[in-house]
């Protein structure tokens, strides 16, 4: 892909950030943010971002305010946001394509900065505004990767490393536990991209016999603290279940202090891999060279995976479900291709393909 030519924009004092997806979209935006910190140290930055996603940049000291975006159907509150955002930024940076980033950056910065669907000729009208689009197309590498475009944009140097959320406060942060013990954060948001129960009692027995107490992590949905609590029960008497019980900063305390993380393909996951923790994510549909955990200390211009098979780079090993018709990865929602789909590839991931690659960390 040909470096865009970088625009003139010295010294900005006021920056936007617009992040409107899930918790993992936006942690996946920090070294964009760390990148402009570095280049504009004297710059205030703020992040405009769903109400619920507030949590994922607590004690990050790079931000200087969080804005959160008003439901889809207020269309009064949109309104008023965008009146107060008015031209109130040297620079504003959409990070998704939709239409709804793309207006508050064209409103809000007196230079804006967005991406733009490539194959849709009705998004023309967002080239035509945005001081610079960049084209954003199916064949799309690393979402970190695709955030740091902007860099050569603005011809600042990419910062790689993500910035996972801290407690502030110390009575804030959670008992320091004792001894060796691993964290599992069984239930992704959306079914399709969910494991069986059944390989989740596997690798707790497994661990659990090699002399690692067991902590669950979840969390505030009835369905989800259902599902942690079903199988807390199945699991040694000894297993203590923290879903729904932490912050996001004392979570990411827990994580940075166990043994080893194991989560699906979630927004946690990613912030376990950002902890320097040993991660395994479980991945099914998601191709994992456009969405795979950032490893701790990578810092390259290029996905740290592959679309396709287990593999490991630093802290992150990366282990990848099949499909019999060999369709993993296929970006899709499931088989079924809605959200509470199952996916075979994950339904087909045994529990003795993560045991033999938690096996040689432990060993």
């Amino acid at each position: 892909m040909t470096a865009p030519q970088p625009i003139n924009i010295q010294h900005p004092k006021r920056i936007l950030v617009i992040t409107l997806r899930y918790l993992g979209d936006a942690l996946l935006v920090t070294p964009l943010i760390s990148s402009l910190k570095q280049a504009y140290p004297n710059a205030e930055i703020d992040v405009l971002l769903p109400a619920g996603n507030l949590g994922i940049f607590t004690g990050n000291r790079e931000i200087c305010r969080l804005i959160p975006m008003v439901d889809k159907t207020d269309k009064t509150g949109f309104g008023k946001l965008l009146l107060k955002l008015f031209y109130r930024y040297d620079l504003a940076i959409a990070t998704q394509a939709g239409d709804r980033p793309v207006l508050c950056a064209l409103l809000a910065g007196r230079c804006s900065l967005g991406f733009v669907a490539e194959s849709a000729a009705k998004y023309s009208w967002k080239r035509w505004f945005l001081t610079r689009a960049l084209s954003f197309s199916e064949q799309y590498s690393h979402a970190v990767l695709e955030n740091l475009r902007f860099c050569q944009v603005l011809g600042i140097a990419p910062h790689y490393r993500l910035t996972p959320p801290r407690t502030a406060k110390e009575n804030a942060k959670p008992k320091k536990l004792v001894g060796q013990y691993a964290v599992l954060h069984i239930m992704p948001q959306w079914r399709y991209k969910q494991w069986h129960e059944q390989g989740w009692l596997e690798i707790g027995y497994f661990l659990n016999q090699k002399g690692y107490a067991l902590i669950l992590t979840g969390g505030m949905q009835a369905s989800e603290l259902a599902a942690v609590s079903r199988l807390q029960h199945r699991l040694p008497p000894s297993t203590r279940n923290l879903a729904g019980k932490l912050t996001l900063a004392q979570l990411t305390e827990l994580i940075e202090t166990a043994s080893l993380f194991i989560g699906p393909d979630t927004g946690v996951t990613h912030l376990a891999a950002a902890t320097g923790v040993p991660t395994f994510a479980l991945f099914g549909p998601t191709d994992p060279e456009k969405w795979a955990p950032w490893p701790f200390e990578y810092a390259q211009n290029k996905p740290p995976f592959k679309a396709h098979g287990n593999q490991k780079n630093q802290n992150v090993w990366l282990i990848q479900g099949a499909a019999p018709q060999g369709c993993v990865p296929c970006q899709q929602e499931g088989c079924d291709r809605h959200r509470h789909s199952h996916s075979a590839c994950l339904d087909n991931l045994s529990a003795e393909t993560l045991i033999n690659s938690v096996q040689q960390c432990i060993t």
